[in-house]
């Protein structure tokens, strides 16, 4: 099973690992888990960083990739036909564009999604296979 990190989970992992559940923190750690972290993660942290909405201890947001090796995740590339056909993600009272996007990639690529965002499981009917 591939497994992917919603914004939050990559940041806590990075930072502050005692903000995962236990299973994420044990999938996270096995390094027989195929764990991946979306460039769509990158831009969110970077837009955020740039608004003053997110704040950083001790990294900028150019350095989460190589943070995100570090912790043995596999970098997602944003693929034209995920982003192209996001719009076929039905319409929900959720409108963040990150997380719709991660969703998205999740559904198409037949990944599970890891995240403590309980708003998301409206998005199970439409296939998400979410975890935390």
């Amino acid at each position: 099973m591939t497994y992917l990190l919603d914004t939050h989970a990559f940041l806590w992992a990075a930072i502050q690992p005692t903000h995962l559940s236990t299973k994420a923190c044990a999938i996270i750690s096995d390094r027989n888990q195929e764990v991946q972290v979306s460039v769509v993660s990158f831009w969110e942290i970077a837009i955020k960083h740039a608004l003053g909405k997110l704040e950083l201890e001790g990294v900028q947001p150019e350095a989460m990739p190589e943070v995100a090796e570090d912790l043995g995740l596999t970098i997602c590339a944003l693929e034209a036909p995920d982003a192209a056909s996001s719009h076929l993600l039905r319409k929900a009272a959720h409108k963040d564009p990150f997380d719709r996007m991660l969703v998205w990639q999740c559904i198409r690529q037949r990944m599970t999604l890891l995240s403590a965002d309980h708003d998301l499981r409206q998005y199970e009917s439409s296939g998400l296979r979410l975890l935390w």
